[in-house]
């Protein structure tokens, strides 16, 4: 495991507490594979444009880096080139930003080939405005958090390969989108509601959707634990069903170059008839979190769709005095433990309330050649009286709504 040096400024202002955010900077150095040997934190108006932290404060990390025997220092925020490149010379150690580090663990998580195309292409778009003065390091990606590259490849940094390979990858994540179009447009075909859960990462969705719906999926208590969406069906107490769907989990300050990559992936928030905004409310900074899952979706312009927030963990005594609070700003909300299953009769129960709304209200008469609609009805949607007739069966229930348009549709084409 690698020693690792962390970094951080306490600028005036700032939305996140800065113990908080260095104590996620550790996590986020864990799931990499670092372990962190110090952390140097500065009060500062604002970074410095020549090495983020003050020239005196670079002297003391230099010192702590040579006594700790440090392989890296890992700084908070995303530095300039020019400010990654001076502090390299300053310094004489491995320089990572946050913004790096996080691209790193993308790295080592991706399993599709989707989503390692998606890093990929992250990572180079970091890399390209990084090359001058970087040497002959970048060509041998895979020498250490910071270095991983997709697939442990070598590259030549060279800006027009570089820049002919991200033109590569994407035409590859554009055909990937296009395949993404076809099967969206193949599973309207059978249109059941599409529920996607968002949430900040570790917030407990891998977890949810495996209890809903025994996935399988990986859970643990690591950051992006899982990056490759999920979708699996589940059933509704009264009837019908819907489609679940997880996704990659938000961060604050989450990379641009990622959200931009991941795009193709993350557009199936758009999709969705309902988002459940899944909340760790153990965690100190949970209302912050909240707001960074909401500028994520607002980047993805989807701020528009109902919203359903689970507050998650809540068997964790932490948690109920960010619920009590949080709760109320919003009267769309559950209370949930995921890891003891508690609470998920209510979740569902409120779920089918929602997607109720968008049903529709079914009386009509079926001819006895159409017979099978019945177990349409039955199975999407809640078939609530049935009467037969010398001229057919009159029935009366609840559909989705693009369910009722496609056997009023059949109904229709077997009258003309």
């Amino acid at each position: 495991m690698e020693k690792a040096i962390l970094v951080g400024l306490d600028t005036p202002g700032a939305q996140w507490n800065i113990e908080e955010t260095m104590r996620e900077l550790a996590q986020l150095a864990d799931t990499a594979g670092a372990e962190a040997v110090a952390e140097v934190v500065q009060k500062k108006e604002r970074p410095d444009s020549a090495y983020y932290v003050g020239k005196g404060k670079v002297e003391e990390i230099r010192i702590i880096a040579e006594e700790t025997a440090a392989d890296l220092v890992i700084f908070n925020d995303e530095l300039s080139p020019s400010q990654i490149r001076n502090l390299e010379a300053a310094l004489s150690v491995r320089i990572v930003d946050r913004t790096a580090l996080i691209l790193d663990i993308f790295a080592q998580r991706a399993q599709t080939k989707e989503g390692k195309l998606q890093v990929e292409l992250a990572q180079l778009n970091y890399l390209l405005p990084r090359l001058t003065g970087r040497g002959t390091e970048l060509s041998r990606l895979g020498g250490g958090i910071g270095t991983r590259g997709p697939g442990e490849t070598k590259l030549e940094v060279d800006r027009r390969r570089l820049r002919k390979r991200i033109g590569e990858l994407k035409k590859e994540i554009e055909e990937i989108r296009k395949h993404r179009h076809l099967h969206r447009k193949a599973r309207k075909n059978i249109p059941l509601p599409v529920v996607t859960m968002v949430g900040y990462t570790n917030a407990g969705k891998s977890t949810l959707l495996n209890v809903l719906t025994a996935a399988g999926v990986l859970a643990m208590d690591k950051l992006f634990a899982t990056l490759d969406p999920t979708t699996r069906r589940v059933k509704l107490p009264r009837g019908g069903q819907f489609l679940l769907t997880d996704t990659v989990g938000f961060i604050q300050k989450l990379p641009h170059h990622l959200v931009a990559a991941f795009r193709a992936t993350l557009e199936e928030v758009l999709e969705a008839d309902l988002l459940l905004h899944i909340v760790d409310a153990a965690h100190p900074q949970a209302e912050q979190q909240m707001i960074a899952v909401q500028d994520v979706l607002s980047q993805l312009e989807a701020e528009h769709l109902p919203q359903l927030v689970v507050f998650n963990k809540m068997d964790l005594p932490e948690a109920h005095p960010a619920y009590n609070v949080l709760s109320h700003q919003y009267p769309q909300h559950v209370a949930v433990s995921a890891a003891k299953a508690k609470g998920i009769d209510v979740l569902l129960d409120k779920i089918e309330e929602i997607l109720h709304r968008e049903n529709e209200q079914l009386d009509m008469l079926i001819p006895f050649t159409e017979a099978q609609l019945l177990h349409v009805i039955r199975q999407y949607g809640k078939l609530e009286r049935e009467e037969y007739l010398p001229e057919g069966i009159r029935v009366r229930g609840v559909l989705p709504r693009a369910w009722a348009n496609k056997i009023q549709q059949q109904l229709n084409l077997r009258r003309t």
